[in-house]
């Protein structure tokens, strides 16, 4: 009940093991502490499996979407993986162009975890 939106993000690295973030909107006045996201990655476990529960799980304020309302899975996967936001995503073809600046952020921290 305190997740309000969610896009899960499965990130295969050639050579490496997979990542997969699960970013999360939350209800308003819900929190994301340790507790939360235990909760959330159980649910993930005992509905699907293992192998659905994401590695980390992290607060956005807004999923982005397309003019028409469907989440950017696949543009936001291909920032994750290294393309610039220029051919990852076109803001005029987004509801919501102001959301894409927290994962061009997170991709970059990401990129900077991977290569440590």
């Amino acid at each position: 009940p305190e997740v309000r939106d969610s896009l899960v993000i499965d990130l295969e690295f050639l050579g490496r093991p997979s990542f997969m973030p699960l970013f999360v909107v939350l209800q308003s006045g819900a929190v994301l502490d340790e507790a939360l996201q235990e909760r959330i990655k159980q649910q993930i476990r005992s509905r699907a499996s293992a192998r659905h529960v994401p590695n980390e799980v992290v607060q956005v304020a807004e999923i982005p979407r397309t003019l028409s309302g469907k989440k950017m899975e696949v543009p936001i996967r291909k920032l994750l993986l290294g393309s610039s936001p220029e051919k990852a995503a076109s803001p005029d073809a987004m509801q919501n162009p102001g959301s894409l600046e927290f994962f061009v952020q997170y991709a970059k921290a990401l990129k900077d975890r991977m290569h440590a």
